[in-house]
């Protein structure tokens, strides 16, 4: 019979090459995160902060040189004003296009961008359709030059689909497609959880722009609040003029004292990464040997820190999130039942015992109370917490 403690061993055993390469991608993007801080000469002094408008931070120029540069873009807008990773999305998207011009999504978006490109559409009379990524050849009359401008929005991520997350590879392929079709198109990439989860990231494999949240991924797990967005110079100017004002763009906004955070948190983040993909490939075998299904499968490239887990009982998915609530660091001794959110058609139920609100990159686990009932763990800020919930996890589930 197997017992809780062979079974995490049994998995460790089999994960160890795959760490190794975990390892490596690590070491990768610190020696790129650490190159970028040199590059823009960071020092003490960036600290400092000004108020009223914000104009003459010097420091929150170095924040967006250190991810233009870390990210392989032109540009970058790092600001706790963008409240979350949809509302940079908002940002990066509105602000490259206008009334008459045309917003296509390759596949399904995530929950809550689809109640944002629908109303977008709506209110601003923008052209909004989906296409599947896998019939971009079927579909090069909406994709070549009109009237108006055409930006292409593509989910890194696979939100609350059972599919596995785009590849950096399949990404390049796709953006290689889609300027073929139309040079002119503008390529938006949603990087949400995917950041420094692989050694390149979509602004160096010819996305036009992209944007992430940085209480997940990109800030180590001590930022406060606030979104990023980078890309080519004239794409997050034209976001960062819709995220303030015409004429301020960039130039605009206090930092209210987050900056050093915000690039400690981002120096931070290839390490806190590393953990966090590591909990969760131990998580995903740990599953496969338990007889569920998984996404990513063991032996799959991970593209982000997300493990799904398929369970086919409303139950069973209601009892892992209370298991993963039960043993946080914070709010412990509450128990998260499903509830209407706004943004979503169905019932959802979070778990999320972290120190910052919503954060996921600290361990989380969430899903829409609907079928096949799909489990949605991620983060994890030590491998070591990780690992004694999924202990908890074998023994409770």
């Amino acid at each position: 019979m197997l017992t809780v403690s062979n079974i995490i061993s049994t998995a460790e055993t089999q994960l160890k090459p795959v760490w190794e390469q975990f390892e490596q991608i690590k070491y990768f993007n610190q020696a790129k995160v650490l190159n970028a801080f040199k590059a823009a000469g960071v020092q003490n002094s960036h600290y400092s902060w000004v108020t009223g408008y914000g104009y003459d931070d010097l420091g929150k120029e170095k924040l967006d040189e250190v991810y233009a540069l870390s990210f392989g873009a032109e540009s970058a807008l790092v600001r706790p004003h963008l409240v979350s990773g949809t509302h940079a999305i908002t940002c990066a998207v509105l602000g490259n296009l206008s009334s008459g011009d045309s917003l296509i999504c390759l596949g399904e978006p995530y929950d809550t961008l689809k109640t944002v490109y629908n109303k977008l559409s709506q209110k601003f009379n923008i052209n909004y359709q989906i296409i599947d990524p896998n019939t971009l050849e079927h579909s090069i009359s909406a994709l070549s030059e009109g009237s108006g401008k055409i930006l292409v929005s593509i989910q890194r991520s696979r939100g609350y689909e059972w599919r596995d997350s785009f590849d950096l590879n399949h990404i390049e392929n796709l953006i290689t497609k889609l300027k073929s079709i139309n040079p002119n198109l503008v390529v938006f990439v949603d990087n949400c959880y995917g950041e420094f989860t692989q050694t390149r990231e979509p602004s160096e494999i010819g996305a036009d722009i992209m944007a992430g949240s940085l209480i997940k991924n990109p800030g180590g797990g001590i930022v406060s609040a606030g979104a990023y967005i980078t890309g080519r110079e004239s794409c997050v100017l034209a976001a960062a003029e819709h995220s303030t004002a015409p004429g301020i763009g960039a130039h605009g906004a206090c930092m209210f004292d987050q900056t050093r955070l915000m690039l400690q948190g981002f120096f931070m983040a290839p390490m806190i990464v590393y953990e966090a993909l590591k909990g969760m490939s131990l998580a995903g075998l740990v599953f496969e040997l338990l007889g569920y299904q998984t996404i990513p499968q063991f032996g799959s490239r991970r593209n982000d820190i997300i493990q799904a887990i398929k369970f086919n009982d409303r139950d069973k998915l209601i009892k892992l999130c209370q298991i993963v609530q039960k043993y946080s660091p914070m709010n412990s001794m509450f128990s998260p039942v499903p509830a209407p959110i706004s943004g979503y058609d169905d019932e959802i139920i979070m778990a999320s015992g972290s120190f910052i609100e919503g954060s996921s990159i600290e361990l989380s686990c969430d899903g829409p109370l609907r079928e096949p009932f799909v489990a949605y763990l991620q983060g994890g800020l030590s491998y070591a917490h990780t690992r004694l919930v999924l202990e908890k996890i074998i023994e409770e589930l």
